[in-house]
Order: C-alpha cells, then sequence, then structure tokens
C-alpha cells in the first residue's frame, strides 16, 4: 500500500525532467487576432491584429483616480469581454490633458476599432452605436457609451483541405490526409470565428508535422467572408516537405555512460518513419531511467531524409543518492524511511539500491541489484528482503531472495524469477508455531491501456502473476499459485467536440482482484505465498490485512483463495463552473479469503471520500463502514500504483 509521505530530506536529489523539443510550439493565439492573410471581406472590414500592448505611451500619465471620462459598453456576453479588453479607445482614459476634440477624433476611430474586433467573433455586419455625455461641467464627467448588436454571426460554407509535395501522392500518406481532413476543427455549418479558424489551422499543422513530414508548412491560407450572404470560404494547402526516416543517434552529455545505453533506453529503430510520438515516448524513457537528469532529442533535418540523424542531449544523474522520507498512513500509522542509490557498482556496473523502512505494521531491510537494460530491453536483477510485518492477528518475520529479469515497456510489464521464501509460520487449528520455506518459478504480466497517468479518467490493465514451485525442509510439496488484478475506468460522458471523456460527467472505477493456491491439504508454505484482504487498496472499512481464516480462538491468518471486487462513483468537484483538483467519490468493496473456494464470505465496506491531484498522483481520503464490524474507519493513500 502507498504510504503518504511527508519528504524530510534529501542529498543528492536528482530533478527528473522532459525536454520537449521535437514538437512545433503551439502559439496561444489571442482570440482577437486575425493575421494579415488570413480574413479577406468587402467594405471597411480590414485585417486586424489586437494590441498585446497592455501599457501606454511614455506619454499618457497615468491616474487612475480621476479618468479623461468614464466608458459605458453595450452588448451580449461574448462580445464585451473582448471591447473592454483590447479597445484602443481605453488607452486614452488616463490622459489629463485630453480636450473635446481630441475625445471626438478618437470616438470617430472607435467605430472601426469595435468594427475589427467584433468581427474577430465572426460578426460581420453589426450594428454600432457611439454616444457622448457629460454629467458634470469637468472633463472627467464626460462619459462615452458605445451600443454593439452583433446580428447574425457568419457560418463557414465551404472547407477545402488541399495537400503541396510529397504527401499529396505518397500512398503511405494516405490515413494521414484521411486524419487531417477529418479532424478539421471548424467544419461547413460551425460558425467562423478568427479564435476557431487559428485553432483549425494549427491543429492541421501539428498532424501534418508530426508524422513523417516535420519540416511541414501551411503554404496558403484564405478565408473569404461575405458578411451580405453571412458565409465564408475556408481555404488552407499544407506543403509536406519530404517523408523523413530516422538515421542513428548522435548523443552528447555522456560522462559515465556510453551511447549504446542510450541507444537501447530510447528503442529508436533506425529507417523507421518519423513519429513525434515515438520521439517524446523515448524522452521519457530516457528521463525516468534513473541514469538521467534530463533528455532532449530532436531529428535533424538539415540532412539526408531517408537517414535523418537524431540529436540526442543527456544530463547525467549523480552517481550516488540518498533519499529520507517521513511518512504516515491510516493503514500503518508513521513511517521513516531510508535508502541509497548507487547508479554503477564499481567493477560490476549495475545499479544498486539499499532501502530501510519502519512503520507500525512493517519494518523492511532490502538490497536489490539491477543491471542495465540488454538489446531486446531486459534487465537482470536479484534482490534480498528482510521483513517483519503484522500478519493477520501474528506479527511475522520473513527473508525472500529473488533472481531473474524484467522488462519494463510503455504499456506491457513482464518479468520471470526464482523466488526463495522462508517465514514464520502462526499456530492453527490444526499446527503448532514453525518455520516454513519454500522456491518457486514466477512469470509476471501488466498490460496497462490507460487514457493519462496518473490521473486516469478511461481504460483499464489487467495484471497477472502465475508461479510454481516445492516447499523445502523435511518433506517436498508441490504448489503453484496465481494472482490476477485488473482496474478500469468508464467516463459517464463524451464531449461533444470530440470522443473524448468529459471530465465534468464522473466516472465509474471498478478494481477486482482474484488469487488462488492450489496445494494438497497441509502442506506447509509461508504465509507470504497466501493471501489477506483489507486496507486502503484492498476492502475499505477494515484494516490492513485483517480480512482472512478465523480461527477458533478469533485469531486471524492468511488463507489460499482471494477475491476483492469494488465499484466508486467519482466526479470532480466544481466552483463556479470550473474544475478543480479535487473529487467526490462513493464506493462499495468487498472481499473474501478462504481456504476453500466454496467458503468465500465476502466482508462489505460502504463509504465517501475526497481525490487531490498532487504532484505524486492522487490523495485519496475515504470514510468507510465496514459492515461487519459495524464501525467507520478513515483511510489515507496516496499515488497511483497497477
Amino acid at each position: 500500500m502507498k504510504a503518504l509521505w511527508l519528504a524530510t530530506g534529501c542529498l543528492l536529489l536528482p530533478l527528473f525532467g522532459l525536454a520537449q523539443s521535437v514538437a512545433q510550439a503551439d502559439a496561444d493565439e489571442d482570440p482577437a487576432e486575425i493575421s494579415q492573410d488570413s480574413v479577406t471581406a468587402p467594405g471597411d472590414v480590414e485585417p486586424f491584429q489586437a494590441d498585446t500592448n497592455t501599457n501606454p505611451p511614455p506619454s499618457i500619465a497615468a491616474d487612475v483616480a480621476a479618468p479623461a471620462f468614464a466608458l459605458n459598453i453595450t452588448a451580449p456576453d461574448d462580445i464585451k469581454p473582448l471591447l473592454e479588453r483590447h479597445l484602443d479607445l481605453l488607452r486614452y482614459r488616463s490622459l489629463t490633458d485630453l480636450n473635446d476634440d481630441e475625445l471626438n477624433r478618437l470616438i470617430d476611430t472607435a467605430r472601426l476599432d469595435v468594427k475589427k474586433l467584433v468581427a474577430t467573433l465572426g460578426y460581420f455586419s453589426p450594428l454600432i452605436q457611439i454616444s457622448r455625455d457629460s454629467t458634470g461641467s469637468t472633463l472627467a464627467d464626460r462619459v462615452v457609451n458605445i451600443s454593439v448588436v452583433a446580428g447574425e454571426p457568419v457560418q463557414v460554407s465551404q472547407v477545402q483541405v488541399g495537400f503541396a509535395g510529397p504527401i499529396a501522392t505518397e500512398p503511405e500518406a494516405a490515413n494521414q490526409r484521411d486524419l487531417i481532413e477529418a479532424s478539421w476543427l471548424l467544419p461547413a455549418g460551425n460558425r467562423f470565428t478568427q479564435a476557431g479558424w487559428s485553432a483549425a489551422k494549427q491543429k492541421a499543422l501539428s498532424q501534418l508535422t508530426s508524422k513523417r513530414y516535420p519540416t511541414g508548412t501551411l503554404s496558403a491560407t484564405s478565408a473569404d467572408v461575405d458578411p451580405v450572404a453571412q458565409s465564408a470560404r475556408l481555404e488552407v494547402t499544407l506543403e509536406s516537405g519530404p517523408a523523413y526516416q530516422l538515421g542513428a543517434l548522435v548523443t552528447t552529455g555522456l560522462k559515465r555512460y556510453d551511447a549504446e545505453l542510450v541507444r537501447r533506453l530510447a528503442r529508436l529503430q533506425p529507417g523507421s518513419d518519423f513519429d513525434l510520438k515515438e520521439l517524446v515516448a523515448a524522452q521519457q524513457r530516457l528521463s525516468s531511467s534513473g541514469f538521467f537528469n534530463s533528455a532532449f532529442m530532436q531529428i535533424d533535418t538539415t540532412g539526408d531524409p531517408q537517414a535523418a540523424p537524431v540529436m540526442v542531449t543527456v544530463r547525467e544523474a549523480r552517481l550516488q543518492k540518498i533519499t529520507l522520507g517521513l511518512g504516515a498512513s491510516s493503514d500503518s500509522g508513521v513511517r521513516f524511511s531510508a535508502e541509497h542509490l548507487h547508479q554503477q557498482v564499481p567493477g560490476l556496473g549495475w545499479r544498486a539500491l539499499n532501502q530501510i523502512s519502519v512503520d507500525r505494521e512493517t519494518q523492511t531491510l532490502s538490497t536489490e541489484l539491477t543491471a542495465p537494460p540488454n538489446e531486446d530491453g531486459w534487465r537482470w536483477n536479484t534482490s534480498l528482503r528482510l521483513q517483519n510485518e503484522r500478519n493477520g492477528s501474528f506479527d511475522m518475520g520473513s527473508q525472500r531472495w529473488l533472481a531473474g529479469a524484467s522488462k519494463a515497456g510503455d504499456r506491457i510489464d513482464r518479468s520471470y524469477y526464482l523466488e526463495y521464501d522462508r517465514a514464520d509460520t502462526p499456530a492453527t487449528d490444526t499446527a503448532p508455531v514453525g518455520v516454513a520455506e519454500s522456491v518457486s518459478v514466477n512469470y509476471a504480466f501488466t498490460l496497462r491501456n490507460f487514457d493519462t497517468l496518473p490521473f486516469a479518467s478511461s481504460g483499464w490493465a489487467l495484471g497477472l502473476e502465475v508461479g510454481g514451485g516445492t516447499t523445502l525442509g523435511r518433506e517436498h510439496e508441490p504448489f503453484s499459485r496465481v494472482l490476477t488484478r485488473w482496474q478500469s475506468y468508464l467516463p459517464l460522458g463524451k464531449r461533444a467536440d470530440s470522443n473524448s471523456p468529459d471530465l465534468r460527467a464522473g466516472r465509474l472505477a471498478f478494481r477486482a482482484q482474484v488469487g488462488a493456491v492450489v496445494a494438497q491439504d497441509g502442506i506447509n508454505l509461508p504465509p507470504t505465498q497466501l493471501f489477506l484482504a483489507g486496507g486502503s487498496n484492498s476492502v475499505r472499512g477494515y484494516g490492513l490485512r485483517t480480512i482472512g481464516i478465523t480461527q477458533s480462538d478469533g485469531q486471524v491468518v492468511a488463507g489460499r483463495y482471494l477475491a476483492i471486487g469494488s465499484v466508486e462513483w467519482q466526479r470532480p468537484i466544481t466552483v463556479k463552473g470550473k474544475l478543480t483538483d479535487w473529487e467526490g467519490a462513493l464506493f462499495i468493496d468487498a472481499g473474501s479469503v478462504a481456504d476453500k473456494a466454496t467458503d468465500l464470505n465476502a466482508k462489505v465496506g460502504v463509504g465517501a471520500g475526497v481525490r487531490w491531484k498532487t504532484p505524486v498522483g492522487p490523495l485519496q481520503i475515504d470514510l468507510a463502514y465496514g459492515v461487519a464490524l459495524k464501525k467507520l474507519r478513515l483511510h489515507l493513500n496516496v499515488g497511483f500504483v497497477f
């Protein structure tokens, strides 16, 4: 279970970052901006670009207390904020010597200014009235009234998306052309606005340059607006430039590690088509590997497009790091931890991680050695763990040694390993206190298909652990073990403009866990191979590892079969119509442990809670009622793990 950590100290702590360099920056365009080649219309509506300089010229002396005139704007809700922000007339309110003649001249020019601004929202035939009143004898008593009746907005009547260059004829680009055309953001029948026009062009260009054609451009764009017919014809031509394939990686910034490590971590195949998503994923793999504080990748488009070098700039993490931590959990109380990481053990070249962790329920001392990835991305590893924990109603000491290999991917994690377990066994109705040992061969597999992590709103994940082995000691008895985990999120609504989840509608979260140990009755298995339930990530409303098999004396021990299920309704909390980082939740959990599948009898917990999006993952605060215990229990948990 994840604990809620409060960091108290860190020596040599590396900063992990991802340099997003390969994407063409999406400029945040102001809704009032129209580029010089964007819109053409008859009459006096000229292309306009809003003045983003909010500071008055040096000749204007600020006097907020006594403005030169008051300004009263009457306009529809979508127009008034735009005028209040960008109307050029506002810049002259602070002039202390603005006479009537100068104000009249400014009012004359304000009409055209208003018309240009309103046009950016798609209203090309507005009714504009400007008048001037006086409420007193001083210049400051003057009032300028602006009234705007928007009229009917212009609708997009036709859209023509054209292609030039290799993308227009290459068969491999057919899907990309179809995607750009199908996802155009301002199709016929939609209201024309400058913001929508700019966003549509930017998205089309991004879709072009993010795959195969990184040097693509918008070679021609036009929006032919007819205010009389209240229609707009849009034309865009995308010039692709040559298609690019990846060449070799060229890495700079290496001191301790060689370029081969970068190549194996990046997993980019020379000769493959340029794909921005693949480069971003490769950057993320380098940054999250622990070897580097940061990684920066970009394709070199100045050379041969069929073998474009991938330029990689890295900054290596420190060779050693010591981290101290202090945390707290509702399940296990206050926790202290310390770890030492050595990136490259002398003479071996493997990474070493030594950890110690102490809380109310569990005390752990562990060491782990992990090799750099091989050509296929697999890493050899071995670990030793000594642990003392509360297991059911008993304190249990255990040792575990593990040796094998693992491979972590963007969506799939796999591992196979040999495991030795030794653990104290509690007294049961049929056996006294003792020690049990086992050795087993295991395979673990995890498949994740979430939309985003660690704050998933849709998708699913499946985990599977399968193993088989034998007990050790005077009798060698075979056994097999399987554990499956499943988690999914079902959105309760979709956004109207896309197929993505509507975050405001909330979601249902499902969780399930099923495990079984198959062996003869009476076998002396280590309790670490058996199952217990209860706690924040199991059945809420019950203590950590307190759901098991109840003995005749009331003590709880681990069992051979496990079944857990949970359904949770999650909905974002909004303030004044805006999403916040908080969510509310209602849930019901059920779980059981038994030595026979037919004896599984679910313990139920129900409750409510809140979620908070923190930098380290979602913080869960739940108040659960254990139906069997008839008690309330508070649960705190942070992070997302699957």
